[in-house]
């Protein structure tokens, strides 16, 4: 998490974390506030969907006893504030999540753009005051994207999204935001029932037990952030008798897959016009880098003509629609 945040959490600094329900972010938040506190850290957890006595059974299954970590269950704004506003306010206050916050001043229900965008304004405001770093959570719409008006993440200094599958036990920190370090890093955990530690090797995360005699395999060396890293790209190519062949992609653009198969179709005269085609980067992470284009090509081909590659190999390299 220090890495993804460019070295810690800066002072009088607001966050914004968002991820899908139960990926793990009140877990990874509840671990900081254990960390921060055995440091002789003021901290305080504000939570608005759990009571103490659920968040008392999350900390005994993560083993977090520690009695310093202050904990209230609230979501009266004026009540925050005053917890804020004391003559010795704490050094790190999360808000889970701000969605639920209420400001009894408006008349909208609690996460409605009103009231999202006026509570973390406030709070905002206080926490650069007292110098206090300030972290909400946030709830996402259907398509991963963070919900509430994007006037929020213009108001605070750092956005995360938490990243995952749900059959995975592997969880992806990334920074889209971060004036204090380098946008798009990421962080690699691994969720237990003692919660998330982390992967000191992702790209042994990414690369699967490779078998040298299976074709459609390829792997791309990129950059995540300042960070180089090794991703096994996996191809499948199947005969159709669809009037419009299926194109699958996991974790890659779809239209820049369907861009690369028309590349291939007329500058090289594979024809994979009339198969279907199904790609997948291992992991669960979603890559958007265009270097990934060589690596994608090379399963491609290495599937439609059944030979395997060189497990000593890796690609990187962006294909333009002349063929270069």
């Amino acid at each position: 998490l220090d890495r993804v945040l460019g070295g810690g959490l800066v002072s009088g600094s607001a966050l914004l974390i968002g991820g899908d329900p139960g990926i793990g972010k009140s877990t990874l938040l509840l671990q900081v506030v254990d960390k921060m506190s055995s440091q002789d850290e003021h901290c305080l957890y504000i939570s608005g969907e759990e009571s103490a006595e659920q968040i008392k059974l999350r900390a005994d299954r993560l083993g977090i006893r520690n009695p310093s970590v202050r904990l209230a269950c609230g979501i009266l704004l004026r009540d925050m504030i005053a917890m804020l506003s004391v003559s010795n306010p704490p050094s790190l206050v999360i808000i889970d999540s701000i969605q639920t916050i209420y400001h009894d001043e408006i008349s909208s229900a609690p996460g409605t753009v009103t009231q999202v965008r006026s509570c973390a304004f406030e709070l905002i405001q206080v926490a650069k005051k007292k110098n206090i770093t300030l972290i909400f959570v946030g709830h996402v719409t259907k398509d991963g994207q963070l919900a509430g008006p994007k006037v929020l993440e213009h108001m605070v200094d750092a956005v995360l999204y938490f990243e995952g599958e749900n059959g995975n036990s592997f969880r992806i920190v990334r920074a889209v935001k971060n004036r204090f370090g380098a946008a798009g890093e990421i962080g690699v955990f691994e969720m237990s029932d003692a919660g998330l530690s982390e992967v000191m090797n992702p790209s042994s995360l990414f690369l699967s037990d490779r078998n040298s005699d299976v074709s459609g395999v390829s792997v791309f060396a990129g950059m995540e952030g300042t960070r180089p890293i090794l991703i096994e790209v996996q191809a499948l190519i199947v005969p159709t008798f669809m009037a419009s062949p299926r194109r699958s992609a996991i974790g890659w653009d779809n239209n820049r897959l369907a861009m690369l198969i028309a590349v291939l179709n007329s500058r090289c005269g594979l024809n994979l016009l009339d198969k279907e085609v199904y790609l997948n980067f291992t992991g669960g992470i979603r890559v958007q880098e265009p270097a990934a284009d060589m690596a994608v090509v090379s399963a491609l081909i290495s599937a439609a003509l059944d030979k395997p590659i060189d497990r000593g190999s890796v690609f990187f390299g962006e294909i333009g629609l002349s063929g270069e």
